[in-house]
């Protein structure tokens, strides 16, 4: 899949200096930062989730993210 993202140009100046500080592509870069953010669907991600949360369930870790983030937000508010 191919998309375009326009990203402001202090952002785009990050991520270039981070990417030649890491001798990578800016674009692989970018790649690894939404992944990180939004995730991949890792059946060893859930597996490993599961045993360290004391649940039989695999771990969603992007739900708990997001409740965690709503509870910051609430408390904030």
């Amino acid at each position: 899949m191919s998309i375009t993202v326009e990203v402001p140009e202090p952002l785009a100046g990050r991520l270039a200096a981070e990417a030649a500080r890491r001798g990578v592509d800016p674009t692989d870069l970018a790649v690894e930062a939404l992944t990180e953010a939004y995730g991949e669907s890792d059946p060893l991600e859930a597996f490993i989730g599961c045993g360290s949360s004391g649940t039989s369930q695999p771990l969603d870790i992007h739900a708990m993210r997001a409740e965690l983030a709503a509870r910051k937000l609430a408390e904030g508010a």
